[in-house]
């Protein structure tokens, strides 16, 4: 059924495709298409450089991967089982390689489909706002689809290729419970190639950004997306391949890292609970289940946005287009996963678990909504944050940066209360669901956990269509601004871009949550794992361990370092697009009076080959340090006769880490989504609009906001994944 589904969504999106690509472009718009095959021909030359880069480092890694675990321990089942470590490593190392590529797939589907869809979007906006609200809708509909569906397959496939190929089930082979703790590989390749497509992606689109508006807007007094302005088509190949294509990987390995870890919990549950091995099944299985749901209640709301709007709502706002197909698929959803609970959930030993788990899974869409609708309160400029950000602009540059900064730091906390109350009623509900190992305590609280993920991750899809309609909206924006179309046309795009931006820091905030829950099960996961590994009960870390607390700081460290680091590889390399755009206009001053053509190549060119250079030193920081602090306390564990300590360490860091990525991905997100909107509200005529000084206050912020919300702030969603999974492939090493 899984496969079925999944290659019905993919067939239904390869529709939507062709029906998006069927649009024709006029002849009229001769202009827009010299704007758009710029972009597009940039956005695919960086592609294929940068995934040529990344395919070098997973090739790396997959060699180091097959020599540790040829040499690593054995758990007593795989030994039981007969399984050599050569086989092991094999199976591992090629689940890696599997994540990676699907992982760059479902980038390169949300970059392939934007390209594509921006000109036609541009074209739909001189008919009617709705006309390109549903085409830009549909295509990142596209690749919401073909992201989901490319995950579900994929850890479906490996799970029955190596369910065949171990034999599990039949007399002396392996269980079927301990398949899932092989398929960690493929939750580590979709982490890893998601890491490096979201900083280089992230350093590309906010380098060209921050130096078109600084010598754009500031330095020169010219409008956004102006023709004149070198860095303009840097700028919008820059929303592909970061918002587009890196957001697509982001969600890709979150619902990879999701399905596989409570893959894990369930089976590990099941064996605690005695269950049968139907039964079993049933709750490896839900995970692809739901997310087979999702996939139809996301379609079902996506095509619920009609292409044209009823005369009474000819004025509607798109957001609230938008939000009315996100209801239709929540409930959907709430639907949906009731059933699914029933039929895969129901157990003898316990009749009514299945209840108990469906109200986890209600607290997860629950959860899921609060987020929506907390990052639109704090990013929308129809409510009071931002426009008391835009009000701060009236008294200067600094009093805007304060007002920001203060802004991101007091969102923080609604969306952390919301966390903290789904896992704790989450793991209740799970426990009080009557499940209960031979010792008669109750077995189900983290597995209810899981099942609160799997409930806020429902509709993810439709999460994903709304994000990738930002960068869309924003090219259709540029291009018809530097195809001078008339004032009307540019007033729709304006509208789609606002809400563009809306939407995307709404999904960021969702993607916050669903990376802190994800995380709390990979955790868990990992806990189960290294007890797997030592037939001892790792259940609880003692921060006060000196070593313990000391891999805490070390893991907070990290986040802050990160993001240090990706911080100023986008301030580093805008320096570089500010001295080119400076260049030109002095030298060649006919460009301000459209005389001259500036030399749009010559941006795109810096602007990539300096996002591919200073993507490698906080990647890498990521990958390594983990690996670098579980080996070297696992040797002074061996020195102190500490034999858990290496283990125990790296419990520590994950779990300091998470919290502080967490706190900081909140406050960079929120902070750099209300200064881009205080900017846009000025620019509606607010406090003297543009080109007032209020508005080049308001520009200051947006750019200072840049990096937080588009580099930064999405990178450490998936950096604290990345930690957890790489932690669980790696967990041998920090083993005596």
């Amino acid at each position: 059924m899984v496969f079925v589904v999944t290659c019905a969504s993919l067939y239904f999106a390869y529709q939507m495709a062709l029906n998006i690509l069927a649009i024709n472009i006029a002849a009229d718009q001769e202009n827009m298409f010299l704007v758009s095959e710029p972009i597009r021909e940039g956005a695919e030359g960086f592609f294929r450089t940068q995934y040529g880069t990344i395919s070098r480092f997973s090739v790396a890694l997959f060699i180091c991967i097959i020599i540790i675990y040829s040499f690593r321990q054995l758990t007593p089942e795989q030994e039981q089982a007969g399984i050599s470590k050569g086989l092991l490593a094999t199976i591992t190392g090629i689940s890696f390689l599997l994540g990676a590529f699907c992982s760059g797939i479902a980038g390169y589907s949300g970059m392939w489909v934007s390209v594509r869809a921006n000109i036609r979007v541009a074209g739909e906006a001189r008919k009617s706002m709705r006309a390109a609200l549903y085409v830009a809708l549909r295509a990142g509909g596209f690749a919401a689809l073909v992201v989901v569906g490319l995950t579900v397959m994929g850890v479906t496939f490996l799970f029955c290729v190596c369910h065949a190929l171990l034999g599990a089930g039949s007399g002396g082979s392996m269980k079927s419970t301990d398949i899932p703790m092989l398929l960690v590989g493929y939750g580590f390749g979709a982490s890893f190639v998601a890491l490096f497509a979201q900083l280089g992606g992230g350093i590309y689109t906010k380098a060209a950004d921050v130096g078109a508006d600084l010598v754009g807007k500031i330095e020169s007094d010219i409008p956004e997306d102006d023709p004149r302005n070198p860095a303009v088509i840097a700028d919008l190949v820059g929303d592909n391949v970061g918002d587009c294509a890196a957001r697509g990987a982001d969600l890709f390995e979150s619902i990879a890292a999701e399905i596989i870890s409570a893959m894990i919990l369930g089976a590990s549950m099941a064996k605690k609970a005695n269950l049968t091995s139907s039964e079993t099944i049933g709750f490896m299985m839900f995970p692809l289940v739901v997310h087979c749901m999702d996939l139809v209640v996301s379609g079902i709301g996506i095509i619920s946005v009609s292409r044209d709007a009823p005369i009474s709502n000819i004025l509607e706002d798109p957001l609230e287009v938008m939000k009315k197909g996100y209801k239709v698929s929540l409930v959907l959803a709430v639907i949906g996963f009731g059933i699914a609970c029933n039929t895969m959930l129901s157990i003898s030993s316990a009749p009514s678990a299945w209840i108990y788990f469906y109200g986890c899974g209600l607290i997860g869409v629950g959860s899921a909504y609060l987020f929506v609708w907390i990052s639109q309160y704090y990013t929308d400029y129809k409510y009071r944050p931002v426009r008391q950000l835009a009000e701060s602009s009236t008294t200067g540059h600094g009093t805007n940066v304060i007002a920001g900064v203060a802004l991101g730091m007091e969102s923080t906390a609604m969306p952390v209360i919301v966390i903290s109350v789904a896992i704790v009623s989450a793991y209740w509900c799970g426990r009080m669901s009557g499940l209960v190992d031979a010792n008669g305590i109750p077995c189900g609280g983290l597995f209810g956990t899981a099942v609160a993920t799997m409930g806020m991750l429902s509709t993810a899809a439709y999460v994903l269509a709304m994000d990738i309609f930002g960068p869309i909206a924003d090219n259709a924006g540029g291009i018809v601004e530097m195809s001078s179309q008339p004032a009307n046309v540019r007033e729709v795009t304006d509208s789609l871009d606002a809400v563009g931006n809306t939407t995307k820091a709404t999904t960021k905030g969702f993607a916050i949550g669903s990376a802190a829950l994800a995380s709390f099960l990979l955790f868990s996961a990992y806990m189960d794992e290294v007890s797997a590994f030592t037939a001892k009960p790792f259940n609880h870390v003692d921060i006060a361990v000196p070593e313990v607390f000391v891999g805490g700081l070390l893991g907070s460290m990290l986040v802050y370092l990160f993001s240090a680091w990706a911080c100023k590889a986008v301030g580093k390399s805008a320096q570089e697009v500010v001295k080119e755009v400076r260049r030109q206009f002095e030298e060649r001053p006919g460009i301000m009076t459209y005389q001259d053509k500036p030399d749009y190549d010559r941006c795109v060119s810096i602007v990539a080959k300096s996002a591919l250079r200073e993507m490698t030193a906080p990647g890498l920081l990521a990958v390594s340090m983990p690996i670098i602090v579980g080996v070297t306390f696992r040797y002074v564990g061996l020195l102190t006769k500490q034999t858990m300590l290496g283990p125990q360490v790296v419990a520590g860091f994950l779990m300091f880490a998470t919290v502080a990525g967490i706190l900081m991905a909140l406050f960079l997100n929120t902070a750099g989504g209300a200064w881009d909107n205080a900017k846009k509200y000025v620019e509606t005529g607010a406090y003297g609009g543009k080109g007032s000084e209020t508005h080049k206050a308001a520009v200051t912020g947006d750019t200072v906001g840049d990096p937080f919300k588009d580099t930064a702030g999405p990178s450490i969603h998936v950096l604290i994944k990345m930690l957890a999974t790489i932690t669980l492939v790696m967990a041998p090493l920090f083993l005596d």
